[in-house]
C-alpha cells in the first residue's frame, strides 16, 4: 500500500516531516495520528467525499497533516496562496465552491475580510482567538486517532499562479478509490518517484511554498514512498545550502530563480556547503537561464534533472544533466507526441518556433470556464499549456517563453526570456523582467524592470550599463529600449514572475505611461 499509513505501522518513530529552520520533526505515527483526527473533525463539521476543503495557509508543521486528513476524507481540497490580494482570495474562494476553509495562524486576519457567508465552517491552525474561526486543535482534541470509516482518497485542485491573469482552477476526475489503490491518479503518481530514485531512505528537501502543485504533490508522494520531507517555512539561498548539508539532503526540486538566488552567494558561503549527500536536484517551472544551468551543474555535478510539464497533466519532457550539456537550453525529448503550430494552426518546420502542443495527456478543465478550456485546445484535439518553443533534429524540446509574454513589436514577435536571460547574468542584477509596453509607432516596445544587489546602484550609468550588456549579447530589435529599477520584482515564493502587475503599470486605462 503506498500510503504513510503503512510506514506508520511499520517505523512510526520515523520521520515524516522536519521543519528547517526549528528542527521539529513530525514522525509517521503523528502524522497518520493527526491525519486522523483532522478527517474525523471535518466529517463531524458536515464535509463529505467529494466536498471542497480551500486551505489558506503558510507552510507550517501542520500543514501536511492537514492535506493528508482532506485526502483520506475523499475532499477536493485547494490551497491558495496567502499572497493574493483579498479581491483575488474572495474570487479564488466563490470559484472552488469551498464547503470549508483551514486558514494558518497569520493568515487567518487577512481570510477574516473576505465575506465567507457561503463557507459554512471556518477553522483555524492558529492558538489565537478570531472571531468567526474554530481552532482546530481545540476541536479535534479528544477525536480518535483511529480512520474514519468511510475514508477514501480525494485529490487537488490547484490554481494556476496567476502570473498572466486571474488564477484558474485545474480540476482533473476526481473518482474515489480505497486508500492506496493503484488505480488512484495519486498512487500512480508516487509510484513514479521510484524514478527518481525516492525511497524510504531518502530525504526530500521542499523549498517552495506548498500551495503550488509540484512541491505538494511531491511532498505526498514521498510520504507514500515513506520518505523524509524537509520543509523550507520560506526560500532563503543561505538556509537552502545549509538545510541539505545538516539535513543530509538526497533529493529537492527547485525553480530557476532559487539556482540564480545561490549562485550570488558569496563564494565563501557557495563553496563552504558540503553537497555530499544530493543525489539528485530536480527543477522545473520556468525555464533556466543556459548559463545558470551551466554554471549549476559546475558546482553541483551531473545531478540536476530538468521536466516541463504542468498541473494539467497533459504532456511532460525530461532531461538530465548529460542530455542538457549536448542540447544546451532544451528542456527534454517530450514522452508524448508534440506539435509546433504556427499562426496559421498548422505545424511549422522543424527548428521554428510555435505554440507548444501535446498530443495526449489526462483529461482536465478549467473550473467554471469551459471557453478557456476549449482555447486550450487544437482543432486536432492536441492541448497547449500556452508555451512557445521549437524543436530540433534531435526531436529535443526547447521553451522561449509563454504566448502571453510575447512581445510584438513593428509586427516581429520577441520573446523576454531571452532577454531576461542576459540580463540576470549580469554582476549587478539581482532579478530582472522584460515586458511589452505600449508605443504608438511599434505598438509595443521592449522594457526590462531590474532589481539590482545593491539598491544605491540604481543610477543612469547602471542603465546605461546594462543596455550596453544586451547590445553585446542580443540582436539590436531584441534589446530593451529603456531600463526600470524596482526595489522588489512581484515573484510569488515559488519564483514565478507575476508580470500581470508590472504590465499593468502601462496598460491600465489610467496608465499615463504611454510611450509615443
Amino acid at each position: 500500500m503506498l500510503h504513510p499509513r503503512r510506514f506508520a505501522a511499520q517505523m512510526p518513530d520515523h520521520a515524516a516531516v522536519i521543519m528547517g529552520r526549528t528542527g521539529e520533526v513530525i514522525t509517521y505515527r503523528t502524522l497518520d495520528e493527526e491525519a486522523n483526527r483532522l478527517a474525523h473533525l471535518l466529517r463531524s463539521r458536515g464535509l463529505k467525499a467529494g466536498d471542497h476543503l480551500a486551505i489558506v495557509s503558510e507552510t507550517t508543521s501542520q500543514s501536511l497533516a492537514v492535506f493528508w486528513a482532506a485526502q483520506l476524507a475523499g475532499l477536493i481540497y485547494t490551497p491558495i496562496n496567502y499572497h493574493l490580494t483579498v479581491g483575488e482570495l474572495q474570487a479564488v474562494l466563490d470559484d472552488c465552491g469551498a464547503a470549508a476553509v483551514v486558514a494558518s495562524g497569520r493568515t487567518t486576519p487577512v481570510v477574516a475580510e473576505l465575506d465567507l457567508a457561503r463557507v459554512p465552517v471556518s477553522l483555524t491552525t492558529g492558538t489565537e482567538g478570531i472571531a468567526g474561526f474554530e481552532p482546530m486543535a481545540e476541536a479535534a482534541a479528544g477525536l480518535p486517532t483511529a480512520p474514519i470509516a468511510d475514508e477514501g482518497e480525494g485529490r487537488e485542485m490547484v490554481y494556476s499562479g496567476g502570473t498572466t491573469g486571474r488564477p484558474k482552477g485545474i480540476r482533473k476526475p476526481t473518482a474515489q478509490t480505497a486508500i492506496g489503490d493503484p488505480a488512484n491518479p495519486a498512487v500512480q503518481t508516487a509510484l513514479g518517484m521510484a524514478n527518481y530514485g525516492v525511497d524510504h531512505t531518502s530525504v526530500y528537501l521542499s523549498p517552495a511554498p506548498l500551495y503550488h502543485s509540484a512541491p505538494l504533490v511531491f511532498c505526498m508522494c514521498v510520504h507514500r514512498v515513506g520518505g523524509t520531507v524537509v520543509l523550507m517555512e520560506r526560500f532563503d539561498p543561505a538556509d537552502c545550502l545549509r538545510f541539505i548539508s545538516e539535513y543530509r539532503v538526497t533529493h529537492a526540486q527547485f525553480v530557476p530563480t532559487m539556482f540564480s538566488r545561490m549562485l550570488k552567494l558569496p563564494a565563501g558561503v557557495r563553496e563552504a556547503a558540503d553537497m555530499s549527500s544530493l543525489q539528485l536536484a530536480i527543477h522545473a517551472a520556468a525555464p533556466c537561464p543556459v548559463e545558470v544551468k551551466r554554471q549549476m551543474i559546475e558546482w553541483w555535478g551531473p545531478i540536476l534533472f530538468e521536466y516541463y510539464a504542468g498541473t494539467e497533466d497533459i504532456g511532460h519532457s525530461a532531461i538530465s544533466s548529460q542530455e542538457w550539456l549536448a542540447h544546451p537550453g532544451s528542456v527534454g525529448r517530450p514522452l508524448q507526441p508534440v506539435h509546433i503550430v504556427g499562426p496559421d494552426g498548422n505545424e511549422v518546420p522543424t527548428g521554428e518556433i510555435g505554440v507548444v502542443y501535446f498530443d495526449g495527456g489526462r483529461e482536465f478543465q478549467y473550473h467554471n470556464d469551459p471557453e478557456r478550456t476549449a482555447a486550450a485546445a487544437h482543432p486536432r484535439g492536441w492541448r497547449t499549456l500556452g508555451d512557445m518553443g521549437r524543436l530540433d533534429d534531435d526531436g529535443y524540446l526547447y521553451l522561449t517563453d509563454r504566448v502571453a509574454h510575447t512581445i510584438i513589436s513593428g509586427g516581429v514577435n520577441i520573446y523576454p526570456q531571452e532577454i531576461e536571460d542576459a540580463l540576470i547574468m549580469h554582476p549587478e542584477v539581482a532579478d530582472a523582467a522584460v515586458i511589452g509596453v505600449p508605443n504608438d509607432d511599434l505598438g509595443e516596445e521592449v522594457r526590462a524592470v531590474v532589481q539590482l544587489i545593491d539598491p544605491d546602484r540604481a543610477d543612469d550609468e547602471t542603465k546605461a550599463a546594462l543596455l550596453r550588456w544586451c547590445a553585446e549579447r542580443l540582436a539590436a530589435f531584441k534589446c530593451p529600449r529603456a531600463v526600470e529599477f524596482d526595489d522588489s520584482l512581484p515573484r510569488d515564493p515559488n519564483g514565478k514572475l507575476m508580470k500581470r502587475y508590472l504590465r499593468d503599470r502601462y496598460w491600465s486605462a489610467d496608465s499615463d505611461s504611454r510611450i509615443v
